[in-house]
């Protein structure tokens, strides 16, 4: 599959997706939910393998669960003294597994046994048998692929073909110059050849006959309508829009659902996992910032959060940040529209406060 490049760009776009998040280390606490910004934070959302970038390793990751490990992606976590100081992705031809009746297993790296429980490891469409185990699409993907295959092997078979001529000539077979490669050349050269561009052919009436063809082409033979049906089939499968694949025009809407439903399950499966094995605090976990993905436009951002900064829901600043701009002195307080007064002087305003008939 890995070998497609349909089904390779389908799946590349999903990790350089994920890949391109940041990596949020929250906290519950009695103001609800707060991101927390410490050495741990920065160890896995900024270098958490010391050879990688947080977008190449995240990449790996999603590469190997939903392509080249079949569902199963493996990351050995490594300490020093108490601390993180290394997650090492492993290459899915290095990783195998040993079941051990059906809940139970052990996972093997370079043929060296390992604890689940001391490596993460990453699940992608659990397997109808061992449910801790991934199964990818393989199953699903595999007859498209070939047809896909098929298709593309067909077209180049077809446009390097040579046996594509527009037009025969029909000649006496008796003619002396017909005989030999050297006389078709010559006979050619005089009757057919001509000099300039347009210039109509003088031939024997009686010793030639021309004939125009009309050779088969790619619409023909179907291969356009077959490729845009598979190409339909792979993206289904896999949960992108078909014009990621080159399919129909881009649309905000099929992109956003995308996001929510293809993209967003993923993250949450390994910010799971992760946080099951990484974090030992029983108030804090990681989250992605799936939000960052959604295709929201200026206008809508200013339509949205403006209104919220208006209800005194959000601050200036959070708005200011949403869409590019530096943080402002003084605008880090909720308001509310009328007066934009701060949300505890809500009952402060004039035409609240009561005084008689002297009221101004």
């Amino acid at each position: 599959l890995a070998d497609n490049p349909e089904i390779m760009g389908a799946c590349h776009k999903i990790a350089e997706l994920i890949g391109s998040l940041t990596i949020h280390l929250m906290a519950n606490t009695e103001r609800g939910d707060q991101r927390i910004i410490n050495e741990l934070s920065r160890k896995i959302d900024i270098d958490p393998e010391m050879h990688m970038t947080r977008s190449t390793w995240v990449q790996g990751i999603v590469m190997n669960l939903i392509l080249y490990g079949k569902g199963n992606s493996i990351v050995v976590p490594h300490t020093y003294k108490g601390n993180l100081v290394n997650l090492e992705p492993i290459g899915a031809n290095r990783v195998g597994f040993r079941p051990i009746g059906y809940r139970d297993y052990k996972v093997l790296i370079d043929g060296k046994v390992k604890d689940p429980e001391s490596v993460l490891h990453f699940v992608y469409n659990p397997d109808k048998t061992y449910l801790w185990k991934g199964k990818g699409m393989t199953v699903y993907l595999k007859d498209i692929a070939n047809n896909l295959a098929q298709a593309s092997e067909t077209e180049n078979a077809f446009m390097s073909s040579k046996w594509k001529p527009s037009i025969i000539v029909k000649v006496d077979a008796l003619t002396d110059e017909f005989s030999n490669p050297s006389g078709r050349q010559k006979l050619l050269d005089s009757y057919v050849k001509s000099a300039d561009v347009g210039e109509p052919w003088l031939i024997p009436a009686q010793q030639f006959d021309v004939e125009q063809v009309r050779p088969l082409s790619l619409a023909d033979l179907a291969i356009s309508d077959t490729v845009k049906l598979d190409k339909q089939t792979v993206a289904a499968i896999l949960g992108v829009p078909p014009f990621i694949l080159g399919v129909g025009e881009y649309n905000k809407d099929a992109w956003n659902n995308f996001v929510l439903n293809t993209v967003k399950p993923i993250c949450i499966s390994i910010q799971q996992e992760m946080t099951k094995k990484l974090i030992i605090s029983e108030r804090m976990y990681l989250k992605f910032n799936v939000l960052s993905l959604l295709d929201w436009d200026i206008d809508t951002i200013y339509r949205v959060f403006g209104g919220l900064a208006d209800k005194g829901i959000v601050t200036p600043n959070e708005v200011r940040d949403r869409i590019g701009l530096n943080q402002l002195d003084g605008l880090d307080e909720l308001r509310i529209l009328e007066n934009y007064v701060p949300v505890d002087r809500i009952g402060d305003q004039k035409k609240l406060i009561q005084k008689g008939e002297n009221d101004d």
